[in-house]
């Protein structure tokens, strides 16, 4: 077996998730359906950069991929053996190095997002940027009813879609209705099952319910809890449980060679 290989690069303060991402794979498991329009956008790439890489979520199996991420707790769940702890707007990697750079649901997390995006551009020659839009609506009806302070934080984290395509000179923007029964467990994925934001678990591999202060979670949660059970959420969202998927703004931007 090929020795596991850590180059730290030291740039910018600790990541959030050397806090937050302890058991993070027990949540955010891979959904096969986002991984089959990832790995079109990739086109068969020979070697892959995975900026942001957390855990390895949605890695194409079939090409050498190095994992980018600043946080050593998450890069110790990655089941890789080509890591650089390092953060997107700096890479320690040659220009070109790459066919294809990928960076799933982590621009928001980057300091310098339209700098971590011109070090994809310089050190690839495709880009796959999979992020959320933070002018889509409609909003996910835990922010609107239980916890607008979510709002606040994501729109000042993530930069709309159209700002990242122009970044990036994209070429392609592909939305993904997200299905009620998907696997990983980011912020929007239970929109279909309310109870799941109970669960303390869950909501620790969300980096923005992990970002709250309990004096805000705690008392939204026993809100919602309450609703649940006099039946009052499922009324108001009869419409909603009968959908198969939601577009809640999440979109695959493409750029490079075609």
């Amino acid at each position: 077996m090929e020795r596991e290989q850590v180059w730290r690069h030291e740039s910018g303060p600790a990541a959030a998730y050397d806090r937050i991402g302890v058991g993070y794979r027990n949540v955010r498991r891979p959904d096969p359906r986002l991984g089959a329009l990832i790995r079109q956008a990739l086109g068969g790439a020979r070697t892959v950069v995975n900026v942001g890489a957390g855990a390895g979520s949605y890695e194409p199996e079939d090409a050498e991929v190095t994992a980018v991420d600043p946080s050593q707790v998450m890069l110790d769940q990655h089941p890789g053996t080509r890591k650089v702890k390092a953060g997107a707007e700096e890479l320690p990697l040659a220009d070109g190095s790459f066919d294809a750079a990928m960076a799933v649901l982590t621009v928001h997390h980057w300091p310098d997002p339209h700098r971590g995006l011109a070090e994809l551009r310089r050190v690839s020659r495709r880009q796959a940027v999979f992020t959320w839009d933070p002018e889509h609506r409609p909003e996910l009806w835990v922010v609107e009813e239980y916890l607008p302070e979510i709002r606040e934080l994501d729109h000042a984290r993530f930069l709309p879609v159209a700002e990242v395509a122009e970044a990036l000179d994209a070429h392609t923007v592909l939305p993904f209705p997200i299905p009620h029964d998907f696997t990983d467990g980011f912020q929007t994925a239970h929109w279909r099952r309310p109870e799941a934001y109970l669960d303390p678990a869950v909501r620790a591999a969300s980096s923005t319910f992990a970002t709250l202060p309990a004096s805000v979670v705690e008392p939204a949660m026993e809100r919602l809890r309450a609703d649940l059970a006099s039946g009052a959420w499922q009324r108001r969202h009869a419409r909603l449980l009968e959908q198969e998927s939601v577009d809640y703004g999440y979109r695959l931007i493409v750029a490079g060679e075609r």
